[in-house]
């Protein structure tokens, strides 16, 4: 028997995570008809690994960020051979929400006219201001942990919560910035230094990224979707979408999926509007795989560009070692403290546009003993002695590179890879651009200079670290011009008008910050678009 609750929907969201969830929330909240499909599971928090004891183990295997080394029934695969960087994603409701950090800083005004300013890449179609509201919107929800005057950024409102202590290692890498008379801020953390709409406050436990079991790290999954549902929202897991259809007309009529608990059994769903929130890989994969006599290129992409310009976000990664065991593994892994001294383009500088410092606390004892990529802890009788040397006592300095956008880093599909259900997967070329190589440079050697201020002893240096894929943006990218743009500014695409998107793929540029609450603040403006434009639907 039909489920009629879920046919023929006003819109039909594709993908649960970070922007799925906020626009799904919102029409329904606006009294849509929405149905949501989400390829992973719905997850039990008592499941998460670190209420178990080999939480660091399962962190390299099943429960891993790269798909690649994860290889659930639910992921699938990346050809990621011809990329410098490895793309990071996770399926489940809530999406990469489960795995991240929770860092939530905005993109400057400036991020949004990168060619007026500084002669590169494109502008934006909107501007900081049009998503202020946004941003506001979404931290109430989500449940924003900061303090204001920030000189860095434009004026904002209070945050709900107070910042995240610094704690010791914080202490001491603020007090090197100072040193130097670099500024730093306290970070904006969706991740609650106290309790908030009913979730409990941080108990510092540093594995944040591997889901929180106690609801301090803000996730899509227990903030956005249970008020989504209960504005009647339908979410449905374990939907592999293969398909967008299309009509005589040209647009969008629906989707075909496989339900992966039913033997890879395909269903269709038709749709007044398909709403696409599956990443800046899984985005263009889908349209690319839609291709059809109407759409021979994939569908939407008569620009050419649909799955060109993608961008990475580069991390440096640099390690200071310090004397004393001030057991910097305890607190948040994220960020606690930030810097934008080198954010915007100086002209005395090699290159253009910045990049923001991050501080991250360090990791547990086995990942400790494993070591860094570009130096792994050597086994036999040093080990130990090794081990010592790191763990409590290492302070990670993060560097978050802004990626300019260049065409031939790109999306497209592999001709032989595919996914447990027999879908062509993705294959990703990727190279750092000349301007991204001298900005790493430029940040190892202040990197350097602020670790040594703040006491260490030993700097490890990762330039490139390419297990950062965390961003994936750019690849359908927004504008005014359908030559130049997969969509316009509310992320319509140009060639279909019912064929919305709302993830990373719609950055023009990358800025120098994390996206997600960017990625949000899109979403729920585009539904605010959305639900003034559609009125008509529900009559």
């Amino acid at each position: 028997m039909v489920d009629k609750s879920i046919t023929n929907p006003d819109f039909l969201v594709v993908g649960s995570g970070a922007s799925g969830a906020a626009i799904s929330w919102r029409l329904g909240k606006a009294g849509f008809k929405v149905v949501c499909l989400e390829q992973g599971p719905q997850i039990d928090i008592e499941s998460y690994p670190h209420t178990q004891k080999d939480w660091e183990i399962k962190a390299q295997h099943e429960w891993n960020n790269n798909p690649n080394i994860r290889s659930l029934t639910e992921d699938y695969p990346v050809n990621d051979l011809d990329s410098e960087i490895s793309p990071l994603m996770f399926n489940a409701v809530g999406g990469s929400t489960i795995h991240w950090t929770a860092h939530a800083p905005r993109f400057h005004p400036s991020d949004f006219r990168v060619k007026s300013l500084d002669g590169v890449a494109d502008d934006w179609p909107i501007s900081y201001k049009d998503l202020e509201p946004y941003y506001d919107l979404n931290d109430e929800i989500m449940g924003c942990s900061g303090i204001n005057g920030d000189p860095a950024n434009p004026i904002r409102k209070k945050r709900p919560m107070p910042p995240i202590p610094l704690g010791e290692d914080g202490v001491l890498i603020a007090k090197a910035f100072d040193k130097l008379g670099w500024h730093w801020w306290p970070s904006d953390n969706y991740i609650n230094s106290t309790k908030y709409n009913g979730r409990d406050s941080c108990n510092y436990c540093g594995a944040v990224h591997l889901g929180c079991p106690k609801g301090a790290k803000a996730s899509t999954d227990i903030t956005y979707w249970p008020e989504a549902k209960k504005f009647g929202v339908k979410l449905i897991t374990h939907c592999r979408v293969t398909k967008i259809t299309t009509s005589k007309e040209g647009k969008a009529s629906g989707v075909n999926y496989k339900d992966i608990r039913n033997n890879g059994k395909e269903h269709h769903i038709s749709s007044k509007n398909i709403i696409l929130a599956c990443n800046g890989i899984g985005t263009p994969r889908l349209m690319l795989n839609s291709k059809s006599e109407k759409h021979p290129q994939g569908l939407g992409n008569s620009s050419g560009l649909l799955g060109k310009n993608l961008m990475f976000h580069p991390y440096t990664m640099l390690v200071g070692l310090l004397p004393k065991n001030i057991e910097t593994y305890k607190g948040p892994i994220g960020n606690s403290l930030m810097s934008q001294e080198f954010y915007e383009t100086d002209p005395k500088r090699d290159f253009v546009r910045g990049y923001t410092f991050q501080f991250n606390r360090s990791s547990g004892p086995i990942t400790s003993a494993i070591g860094l990529a570009s130096r792994p802890v050597a086994w036999g009788e040093n080990h130990h002695k090794e081990f010592e040397s790191r763990f409590g006592k290492a302070i990670f300095l993060a560097t978050i590179i802004e990626d300019l956008p260049e065409r031939h880093n790109s999306v497209k599909i592999d001709k032989k890879l595919k996914d447990s259900s027999g879908i062509p997967s993705p294959k990703i070329n990727y190279s750092l651009s000349d301007n991204s190589k001298k900005m790493i440079q430029h940040a190892i050697q202040t990197g350097t200079t602020l670790l040594k201020t703040a006491g260490a002893t030993e700097i490890l240096t990762t330039p490139v670290s390419k297990s950062a894929g965390w961003h994936l943006m750019g690849t359908a990218r927004m504008g005014d011009d359908p030559k130049n743009s997969v969509t316009d500014k509310w992320g319509r695409c140009h060639d279909i008008e019912n064929l919305f998107i709302v993830d990373g793929s719609l950055f023009v540029t990358s800025s120098g910050v994390n996206p997600t609450p960017t990625i949000q603040a899109l979403a729920l403006r585009t539904g605010d678009y959305i639900a003034k434009q559609f009125r008509s639907l529900k009559k």
